[in-house]
């Protein structure tokens, strides 16, 4: 071999070593989770070789890992189409991100089946498929709610953009963390955490001069590690607030419960749903009945440090799409509020919302007192104020009775959602879900009765109290 055929040989031998070489430290950096150093000479790798699986799983991978999500698709479906393994599981995140669940769900679906044929751990995997079946039955409930302003702050200040009327209660940051104190000042909410860095619930009453020791909701902190930013509703009965959850979709979620006079706890919290809740962290939910609107804060779409402040107004009851009938693109956008134009549908309710938003901002509030409730008691008396009662009893009864038709409502709504589970489910997952589903539906029907007993008795004592 003359020396001209030496040197090219070396030559070819020194760029496969570096080649191999700039591989193998592409593949260390990505197993450390080092993907911006590992990024670039993915890029180099697929750019020179196209169609191989491993590169275009490997720098799609990185390119997810960084944030770049939409530059990531192509790679991964093509390492998928190849069926590179853990492009599967990519792809099933990417899709998740995008509030694609089914083909979410789809996709973790075939990653599980191919870890079982290599005899590998599924747990991590079961786990991700469970939140987006979550996620895609969540999606086909979105609410039909009109958004009509929303406005970007820094997160650590969000408490002060909110306008809530007196009325509403308070909203602050106390000693321990985020708390609401309710219009009366007699009880407070509040945010603590404990010595094992678990942030839970708790609840004050107001004493002469002071509070009393703060008491956990303990039936609440067993549900998640970590609960913040309560909210109690004007009934005093119904509660919100944000927390990580295994029911969550993405980081803190909104839930809501409600008080059970009967056992003196708040009932399981549900998840509020889309468009409420997303993928992102979602931090707070607070409804002014005086004014007729509702506020959440969500740091989707938003940088590191910023979050986003949404007024909505609030369905007297839930209202949802047409999940079936609607366009795809278009349901992902209601439910993500990827424009909030597109749920101003009522241009009444928008323009009477905003005015109203207008006088809380520049005007103070508004004269006009918003309805409480309305209760029939005869054929000439429809009340919507507790200044209406005349008896203290039949006012105290009628509190017990606006209680009770919450927590029907709450019952009904998780037993919907035990029924989705039931009707997807496996033989194991049906097994497991009758017998609780029986007991709630015969709670159900028990406090029907109960309502119609203490609606009569209501009317009776107050229609006796005015003759």
């Amino acid at each position: 071999m003359n020396i001209r055929h030496t040197l090219a040989a070396l030559a070819i031998g020194c760029s496969a070593g570096a080649w191999a070489q700039n591989l193998n430290q592409a593949k260390q950096w990505f197993l450390d989770g080092k993907f911006a150093e590992a990024k670039p000479v993915f890029a180099k790798l697929v750019k020179q070789a196209p169609s191989n699986a491993s590169y275009n799983f490997w720098y799609g991978a990185c390119c997810f890992e960084t944030g770049e999500f939409a530059l990531s698709q192509k790679y991964l479906e093509k390492a998928a189409d190849r069926q590179v393994i853990n492009a599967y599981l990519y792809l099933g995140k990417l899709y998740y991100r995008f509030y694609r669940f089914d083909e979410a769900v789809e996709n973790v679906e075939e990653h599980i089946s191919w870890l079982v044929k290599k005899k590998r751990d599924t747990a991590g995997a079961e786990k991700l498929l469970e939140q987006c079946r979550r996620a895609a039955r969540m999606i086909r409930g979105t609410e039909d709610v009109a958004v009509i302003d929303s406005f970007v702050v820094d997160k650590e200040r969000f408490l002060s953009a909110l306008k809530l009327s007196r009325e509403s209660g308070e909203i602050a940051i106390g000693e321990t963390g985020p708390q609401f104190t309710n219009e009366m000042g007699d009880k407070r909410l509040l945010t603590k955490t404990d010595t094992d860095g678990r942030t839970g619930l708790y609840v004050q009453t107001r004493l002469i001069n002071t509070w009393s020791d703060p008491e956990p909701i303990v039936s609440l902190n067993e549900t998640a590690d970590h609960l913040t930013f309560p909210f109690l509703a004007s009934d005093g009965i119904t509660l919100y607030y944000a927390a990580e959850s295994e029911e969550s979709l993405g980081g803190y979620d909104l839930f809501v419960t409600r008080y059970d006079s009967d056992d003196n706890i708040y009932l399981r919290p549900t998840n509020v749903g889309m468009p409420f809740n997303s993928t992102a962290n979602d931090y707070l939910y607070a409804l002014d009945d005086f004014n007729n609107l509702g506020w959440f804060v969500s740091d989707r779409y938003q940088p590191e440090g910023k979050v986003c402040v949404y007024v909505f107004v609030p369905n007297e009851q839930k209202i949802t799409y047409d999940y079936e009938h609607t366009d795809a693109d278009k349901m992902i956008r209601l439910a993500s509020l990827h424009d909030i134009q597109s749920t101003q549908t009522d241009a009444d309710k928008v323009r009477a919302a905003r005015q109203q938003l207008a006088q809380l901002r520049f005007g103070g509030q508004v004269a006009v007192q918003q309805k409480t409730f309305e209760f029939v008691i005869n054929d000439h008396s429809v009340y919507t104020q507790w200044a209406d009662f005349r008896s203290e009893e039949a006012r105290a009864k009628f509190k017990v009775l606006l209680q009770m038709r919450q927590d029907k409502l709450s019952l009904q709504e998780h037993l919907q959602q035990q029924r989705d589970r039931y009707a997807t489910g496996n033989k194991a997952i049906k097994a497991q879900l009758g017998p609780g589903m029986l007991d709630q539906e015969k709670r159900v029907k028990e406090l029907e009765r109960d309502i119609e007993r203490l609606t009569v008795e209501v009317r009776n004592l107050e229609n006796l109290h005015n003759t």
